[in-house]
């Protein structure tokens, strides 16, 4: 889809994920690093816990579909090669602390004079201007900034962030829409522009309804592990398992309420609970609990008689059952059951990339998404530091293999 164009990926640790969607897409995505590589590639874990900057899953994680230059932007000669590869550019990503590119003279400013079609996309922790505009951040900082930390962990004590960093892979999603969005505006006018990302703003839509509440009025969302809380009101969510955890949607109304019914009829059956539980009104029961029919310690009376019964089945059993009593039970996979999952293996899901200074294959997490026409395809591994310096610099900028030699000396490259 993307075929004819270039990205210049200049992100650092923030962003990389937006140039592999681009190149995903199909476009020629270049990676553009310091000399000895991105920060990310150095960190863990590694490949045979061999640490490298080659043998970093996490670079792997956001470098495929990628070509890989090193040039070093403090150095003028640097900065003179990244122009003379923006004029032949289409898009280019960057993720440094406002103020740093323009003080280099590659601010979106300088190199629109030079190429007016440049998408140019900035992706930063609270956008390029405003009062946290050069503040330091992290995962934690922009989760809590955002406001979706306020929801991830026990109630009994602080927030917890998420295991995994999630901010700037939801501002790099961001990133590469907005950046189509901005290519669909050249296609009509013929003129690119700044796409300024903050990666604060990205995560709030992480919160979902929940960041309206203060502003209607309406009872603000609550911390509960493996739950929801609002108000006074605690639902659980996740279950145990006799091998794990699943997930039960325990709600009611009358959309969700005959579910509940079916699986209270579940536990009784086998004990878990007795008939006057079974027979609640699971589609009113909400109401009830407003009204004073029904109190909250007895909704967390039942939901521990669902947990007690949950206990002693295995995950399958519980998915099983889920499928022949029509259900809202979901197990919660570990890492391994994803990748023998066999949903993903029916639809072809996983893809393989040969790593040859591995002398193996490695798999691959699939497309994100299956367009019949025009699927997306992973042309190649992610590169090697400063593997393609030669092909593009040399290649398609002219300089001779005396030149590279030199600047490689130089620290440039």
């Amino acid at each position: 889809m993307l075929s004819p164009y270039r990205v210049l990926d200049l992100t650092r640790s923030r962003g990389h994920l937006c140039g592999q969607i681009l190149g995903d897409l199909g476009a020629d995505v270049v990676q553009v690093e310091p000399p000895g590589g991105a920060p990310t590639r150095r960190r863990g874990p590694f490949v045979d816990d061999a640490p490298h900057p080659d043998r970093s899953l996490e670079w792997w994680a956001v470098a495929r579909n990628k070509r890989g230059v090193t040039l070093d932007l403090d150095r003028a000669r640097g900065r003179e090669l990244l122009l003379r590869l923006v004029a032949a550019a289409d898009f280019l990503i960057e993720s440094e602390t406002p103020g740093v590119q323009a003080a280099r003279g590659l601010d979106y400013a300088a190199l629109a004079a030079a190429n007016p079609g440049l998408v140019y996309v900035s992706i930063t922790p609270f956008g390029q201007t405003g009062p946290k505009a050069a503040w330091a951040d992290s995962d934690l900082v922009l989760l809590a900034a955002g406001g979706p930390l306020r929801l991830t962990g026990d109630e009994d004590r602080a927030p917890l962030r998420v295991g995994v960093p999630q901010a700037y892979a939801h501002a790099a999603a961001e990133a590469a829409g907005a950046a189509l969005v901005a290519h669909h505006e050249r296609a009509r006018s013929g003129r690119g522009q700044h796409v300024d990302v903050s990666a604060q703003q990205a995560v709030t839509l992480a919160t979902q309804a929940y960041l309206l509440s203060s502003a209607v009025g309406f009872p603000d969302a609550r911390r509960i592990s493996g739950g929801a809380g609002m108000g006074p009101l605690s639902v659980r969510f996740v279950h145990p398992a006799a091998d794990g955890h699943v997930s039960i949607t325990f709600l009611f109304g009358s959309s969700v309420g005959p579910f509940t019914r079916r699986l209270m009829h579940w536990v009784a059956e086998e004990g878990g609970c007795d008939a006057a539980t079974r027979d609640k009104d699971w589609v009113r029961f909400f109401d009830q609990l407003f009204t004073g029919e029904e109190t909250f310690a007895e909704l967390v009376r039942v939901q521990e008689a669902v947990a007690g019964f949950t206990r002693t089945k295995t995950k399958a059993e519980l998915l099983r059952a889920a499928l022949e009593r029509d259900l809202l039970i979901a197990p919660v996979a570990t890492t391994r059951e994803v990748v023998e999952n066999a949903q993903l293996a029916a639809r072809d899901y996983w893809r393989t990339l040969a790593h040859p200074e591995l002398d193996r294959a490695v798999r691959y997490p699939g497309p994100f998404a299956r367009p019949s026409r025009t699927p997306l395809r992973y042309r190649r591994r992610p590169p090697m530091v400063g593997e393609h310096n030669r092909e593009i610099l040399g290649g398609e900028l002219g300089l001779d293999d005396a030149e590279l030699a030199r600047l490689a000396a130089g620290g440039v490259i």
